[in-house]
């Protein structure tokens, strides 16, 4: 068992020190202030695209939050792909304004194949193009002036550009007090210090911007994967395009409140992951030691994530295995996992206590719940141990989660996630 220690402290410490240049980027928003953009000289066209499956709960408030924008109207062209839905989202949809295209394809599933699809359509509609296109999610909703910041950012220069991700309903349970809350870090201390270093963001998810070059570089969008943001992301790095981060553009999304929709979500977005490394890990890597910075964030964003649980775990139930067949006892197995647990859970708490302040204001909820899920922010993030590895071995395929509890809750009706 003390060869399994040391080799332990070896994987942790060289995991370690590959990413021990992020914790330069808790530091850089609080003491590097950027600049406010002037407003835009010229007012662009931009083409909205939302792909949704099943959303006619929630699609109207984002609908709404589009009309309501500070940005001119007219300048927005709002287009919604109506992807194998069995609701109302078609007709939701056109009730909120926006121009509708329905598909319907039971063997090319998921997001990738639906903006694919969407923007297809809009090549042979829209010849002439838009100057830039945004892609958000149905149960997404936006500050007045989200389309107004973005604008200014892409004025700058930048052709891909992402925005700070919050939620609706951090207060709902804490999975998704959880969940919003590493997003709200990785806001904060991943893409805006990136974006204040001159270093590449990554797009995470949803609300991100790109140019009419890019799009036209690309194609109508080829990225199939279960991760679809990371792979476009990776994409982008490899030819050398910097993506761009707009703090002031705020976005809010709305997260799984059940552990059940929550696993089958973070297990979707890890073994995409494991596609995203066998894909264009390769590629990333070479264009790293060429001195790609950016593809060496972009690496360290990912591998650590996967590798260290199954090495970890992984070779702690091999040694107890061993120890059993010769006649020794499981115990010091567990307690080998039970200190990287517990290690894990102090940094866990730290991090989540050093965003839960900054972004304090930011928060959805009472000061006693931002103060309570701190607690549980590292339980949340200690069960991606047992989703990374399972991702190894397990493709869940793309599904959809369902979107409306906040919504509903709101009206009284509570009800559980995914039912």
């Amino acid at each position: 068992m003390q060869t399994l220690h040391i080799w332990n402290l070896i994987l942790s410490a060289v995991c370690f020190l590959c990413c021990a240049y992020q914790l330069v980027y808790l530091l850089v928003p609080l003491v590097k202030k950027e600049k406010p953009l002037p407003p835009s000289r010229k007012e662009h066209d931009f083409a909205v695209l939302i792909c949704a499956r099943n959303e006619e709960k929630v699609i109207g408030g984002l609908l709404g939050d589009l009309r309501r924008q500070t940005y001119p109207a007219e300048k927005l062209h709002i287009f919604v792909l109506a992807d194998n839905c069995t609701d109302g989202t078609e007709a939701a949809a056109r009730a909120g304004g926006a121009t509708v295209c329905v598909r319907r394809d039971a063997t090319h599933v998921g997001k990738g194949y639906a903006l694919e699809a969407l923007m297809t359509r809009l090549r042979r509609d829209y010849p002439q193009g838009f100057d830039g296109y945004f892609v958000f999610d149905a149960d997404n909703r936006l500050e007045k002036d989200y389309i107004e910041q973005m604008d200014r950012s892409f004025s700058s220069g930048l052709e891909i550009v992402t925005g700070y991700r919050n939620s609706v309903n951090y207060d709902g349970s804490w999975i998704s007090a959880g969940s919003a809350l590493w997003f709200l870090r990785e806001s904060r201390y991943l893409n805006h210090a990136r974006h204040l270093l001159g270093v590449s963001c990554a797009v995470s998810g949803t609300g991100f911007l790109f140019s009419r070059a890019v799009a036209e570089e690309m194609g109508p969008w080829p990225f199939h994967l279960l991760t679809e943001d990371i792979e476009f992301t990776a994409h982008q790095l490899l030819r050398g395009r910097r993506i761009g981060f707009c703090a002031g553009a705020v976005l809010y999304d709305e997260q799984p409140e059940g552990f059940a929709q929550s696993w089958r979500q973070r297990l979707r977005w890890a073994r995409g992951y494991v596609q995203v490394i066998c894909r264009r890990g390769p590629a990333l890597a070479g264009k790293a030691l060429r001195g790609s910075f950016a593809c060496y964030d972009m690496l360290m964003n990912i591998l650590p994530f996967l590798l260290l649980p199954f090495f970890s775990i992984s070779s702690a139930l091999a040694a107890g295995v061993w120890n059993v067949c010769h006649g020794g006892s499981f115990l010091p197995a567990l307690a080998g996992i039970a200190q990287t647990v517990a290690v894990s859970w102090g940094a866990f708490f730290l991090l989540g206590a050093y965003t839960t302040l900054s972004e304090w204001k930011q928060i959805r909820t009472a000061p006693l719940r931002k103060l309570g899920y701190l607690f549980t922010f590292p339980f949340f993030l200690i069960t991606y141990l047992p989703v990374g590895v399972a991702s190894l071995f397990y493709d869940p395929g793309w599904k959809p989660i369902y979107h409306g509890v906040y919504r509903e809750r709101r009206r009284g009706q509570v009800i559980s996630a995914g039912q």
